[in-house]
């Protein structure tokens, strides 16, 4: 670990208390053009949940767990809300630190969890002085770490099944959709994310069969996302017959607002209203797999910095595009409007 002098956990933030919500969604979506309607919409969900975000709960909670296994000193910084980047990199540049490694809350290539990530660290080094050099650590959708504990969690969630249930039990992985365009772009040669997705998804499932679904669908119906819809496949699966379904959240790394609203509350009552048996495994969390993977991201040999044309951004309005791509962009921006 010589080689960095703190570890920096990026995440995206969320609202603590009811009158943060709206302006936490204002803030996020700043510049996108993204309806006032949509964001009423999901402040009724944070509302729903007293006002309050898991996801920063959880990002301390991880850091907490951290601490044993990394012997280094531990920052904070979110894109969204406090902590913000910049005032994290103040506080950085003020402890002295002079190079620090980033983990990001997010374990796959696609803009948003990646590029956008990136540009969001180097904006707030931009604001500080002496800001420290940041090395972002590698994806580690295929880690054995995130693997095990994702694969301990689906045994559990399984568990919870009625015994005679469990054997022929349907694995459906959910994932945040992104509209097509945006997905064929991830990662360096194209399609990286939804690859990256069924990896970790076959990893996790061996044997059982299973299927990788798409939530949290935002932006104009016109413009194409990846699909299906988890509660979609659920219909489906239920006039198929399946006996039972367990959810398995492998696009995520935390149970935050999207999780626990759009599976725990949505998925869950299409499931009842089916009469489809459902359970849904949790995320890695603070799983110790998962937190002692952190620490061998950190013992890894530093990893290539990603190319200009990996992840790109989505083009907006106004600059110069292809024609027909303004729809497909407001839906890109608007993918991460409201995501956690």
């Amino acid at each position: 670990m010589g080689r960095y002098d703190a570890l920096l956990v990026v995440s995206f933030g969320g609202p603590e208390k009811p009158e943060d919500v709206m302006p936490f969604l204002e803030n996020v979506v700043r510049g996108r053009g993204v309806p006032r309607e949509r964001l009423l919409e999901v402040e009724a969900h944070y509302q729903g949940f007293g006002g309050v975000s898991p996801i920063n709960g959880q990002c301390r909670d991880l850091i907490e767990a951290l601490r044993p296994h990394v012997d280094l000193p531990i920052y904070w910084g979110n894109r969204n809300w406090h902590p913000f980047l910049a005032d994290t990199m103040r506080e950085m540049a003020a402890d002295g630190v002079r190079r620090a490694a980033a983990f990001i809350t997010a374990a796959y290539s696609s803009y948003s969890s990646c590029r956008q990530y990136l540009d969001d660290i180097a904006r707030a080094r931009a604001e500080v002085p002496g800001a420290p050099e940041v090395v972002r650590l590698r994806h580690y959708f295929d880690h054995p770490g995130f693997v095990a504990a994702m694969t301990d969690h689906t045994r559990e969630a399984l568990d919870r099944l009625p015994p005679e249930l469990r054997a022929d039990a349907r694995l459906v992985f959910t994932a945040h959709s992104i509209p097509v365009s945006m997905a064929a772009s991830s990662g360096p040669s194209g399609g990286a994310y939804e690859a990256q997705l069924r990896a970790t998804a076959s990893l996790v499932a061996g044997d059982r069969p299973w299927d990788l679904v798409w939530q949290s669908r935002s932006g104009p119906p016109q413009v194409p996302w990846l699909e299906p819809d988890v509660c979609d496949h659920l219909e489906a699966l239920a006039a198929a017959g399946a006996p039972a379904v367990v959810l398995v959240p492998i696009g995520f790394v935390s149970d935050h607002m999207e999780v626990v609203y759009d599976l725990d509350t949505e998925a869950a009552a299409k499931a009842r209203e089916l009469g489809l048996p459902m359970t849904r495994a949790a995320t890695a969390g603070t799983h110790p797999r998962f937190v002692s993977m952190v620490a061998e991201l950190l013992a890894e040999p530093e990893p290539a910095a990603c190319g200009a044309s990996c992840c790109p951004a989505p083009r907006r309005p106004g600059r110069p595009e292809p024609a027909g791509s303004t729809q497909a962009a407001q839906a890109a921006q608007s993918a991460q409007a409201v995501q956690e």
